[in-house]
């Protein structure tokens, strides 16, 4: 495994300021936040898969919101079927029985359908996704599978070696300073893993920071809101490089 299995550190962070612009609307009869770009990219959309924390919560809808701000229509599924988890959650809570729902063979389909949807009823000739944490592992497998062109994932979970090894485009990956999740050993082996495979990479590490900085870091620490906004701008130009054609 190129990561670690999710922790408690993946519930763990600081609420943003800021109003969501998107919108909530059914698709595939999944509630979904869309961010609707005022001068999109034709043919191109971004399907964000988010942490556990969710589709509703305000940090990730304000990162969908910066991807449709850079031209890309963002869309964000609520892929927990309803059954997110809290932001910082009490220590006692179960994730063992709570990961148990949401494996692969219950979240891999949402997924595909929505890969789907994209390129069939909205018309994306080529889709990039956006994996934190949890969503990380489907970025990969989706890339693998080459339903999706084009991944980005930050402080990526769940993540096999096997998976890493399969994938058919692009990747670029931020990782925290300090993870517990993907550490220095973890990093280093998707390093060599990547480079063997031989598909265009990046891994940016960013000091001072821990796991979840992408989304849920403190805005107040200096060194979190570089690392924060830094690593979307990794995302938005990658994006820009690989997915735009």
């Amino acid at each position: 495994m190129t990561s670690h299995a999710p922790a408690q550190c993946c519930t763990i962070g600081v609420k943003h300021e800021g109003t969501p612009t998107g919108k909530m609307e059914m698709v595939e009869e999944t509630e979904t936040y869309i961010a609707h770009p005022s001068s999109p990219h034709p043919s191109v959309a971004i399907l964000i898969i988010p942490d556990v924390i969710g589709h509703r919560f305000v940090n990730a809808q304000l990162i969908a919101d910066q991807f449709a701000a850079n031209g890309y229509l963002t869309y964000m599924p609520d892929v927990f079927f309803g059954d997110p988890i809290s932001l910082n959650r009490p220590a006692d809570f179960d994730f063992p029985s709570w990961a148990k729902n949401h494996g692969v063979e219950r979240t891999e389909p949402l997924i595909k359908k929505f890969v789907k949807h994209l390129r069939e009823t909205v018309g994306a000739q080529r889709i990039g996704a956006v994996g934190y944490c949890f969503g990380a592992k489907y970025v990969v497998r989706e890339l693998g599978a080459k339903g999706v062109d084009v991944g980005y994932t930050a402080h990526p979970s769940f993540v096999d070696a096997e998976e890493l090894k399969s994938i058919k485009g692009p990747l670029s990956i931020a990782a925290a300073e300090t993870d517990s999740i993907f550490p220095a050993d973890k990093r280093h082996e998707s390093e060599a893993i990547l480079k063997e495979v031989g598909q265009p990479y990046q891994i940016n590490l960013y000091s001072g920071v821990e796991h979840g900085f992408a989304v849920r870091g403190d805005m107040q620490k200096k060194d979190v809101k570089f690392g924060k906004e830094q690593a979307f701008y990794q995302a938005v130009q990658w994006f820009d490089t690989y997915l735009k054609e």
